[in-house]
């Protein structure tokens, strides 16, 4: 479904008077654009844009969306990766100057609909379960992981110790650390953003046989994109998915529109791509995400 220009120009409300887990509907906007800027024309140039939220996530449902290509003839198409997430190719034969990706969307959360459900065999999955090159331990983690085993606890109880530890881990700070950072290098250091945090909490998750995702998206009240965790728990014959922020240690709520989900930010980055030509590119990003509607 198109999304009415209208409405993306409505007023937004202030989500901080408002106790979103304990409202029926919450309606959202996101509107966000990436815009590359270069020194001298580029060719063949081809981009990857996972921002789409998902038809569904659990009880959050996209009503629709608009992603614009500016600057340059484009042709795009979307297609599902192997983690279900959307993702926008978009492919241009040159850019002279600079090439912008806009994307508005509505969402809208139900509360009552069920959570994230998977099947039983998403306990078992190997990429939810084995270390990739930004979640591989070294001593430091797999120390830290031994003192949070112990058998008597359910999956959830688990994933609410690693939270606690990631969280305690390391310091938020930002620019210390770059989206080649892996968690055993956040952690040495002690420093990091959102997606330190995600990272060392899925090193842990994985060192304890604890089914766990990296979730990107949208935060109420945040500046860009923000990471967290989901993991897997028993649920009747299935699993359901459990959404945990081990850089603000919380539960994700209402607060939190989910975007992707994957084995680390490599499977999820917003934007990435390549091009043919010398020039120099910078990217620029802006962001606006707010609430719509909300009813008790």
């Amino acid at each position: 479904m198109m999304v009415d220009a209208q409405v993306l120009q409505a007023p937004l409300i202030d989500h901080r008077g408002l106790d979103l887990d304990a409202a029926r509907r919450v309606m959202y906007v996101i509107r966000q654009s990436f815009r590359y800027d270069y020194d001298a024309p580029v060719r063949s140039l081809r981009q990857r844009l996972v921002v789409i939220p998902p038809a569904r996530h659990g009880s959050q449902y996209r009503r629709g969306h608009l992603l614009e290509v500016k600057g340059a003839p484009a042709r795009r198409y979307l297609r599902r990766d192997a983690h279900g997430n959307v993702v926008a190719w978009v492919s241009a034969d040159s850019v002279a100057q600079a090439v912008e990706f806009r994307l508005a969307a509505i969402v809208e959360r139900v509360r009552g609909d069920r959570p994230a459900m998977l099947t039983a065999g998403a306990l078992r999955n190997s990429r939810l379960l084995r270390s990739t090159r930004l979640t591989a331990a070294d001593d430091r983690l797999r120390a830290l992981a031994a003192d949070l085993g112990g058998r008597g606890r359910t999956s959830q109880e688990t994933a609410e110790r690693v939270c606690d530890a990631a969280h305690s881990a390391i310091s938020y700070a930002h620019g210390v650390t770059s989206v080649r950072t892996t968690a055993a290098e956040a952690l040495a250091g002690g420093r990091g953003v959102c997606q330190d945090f995600a990272h060392v909490m899925l090193a842990l998750c994985r060192l304890l046989r604890l089914p766990a995702r990296y979730a990107s998206g949208h935060l109420l009240g945040q500046g860009g994109t923000h990471a967290w965790v989901e993991t897997l728990v028993p649920k009747g014959r299935g699993a359901v998915a459990v959404a945990f922020d081990p850089c603000n240690n919380r539960r994700a709520g209402s607060d939190y529109v989910t975007v992707a989900t994957g084995r680390d930010y490599c499977d999820v980055a917003p934007t990435s791509g390549c091009y043919v030509g010398t020039a120099a590119g910078r990217l620029t990003a802006d962001r606006r995400v707010g609430i719509l509607a909300a009813s008790g």
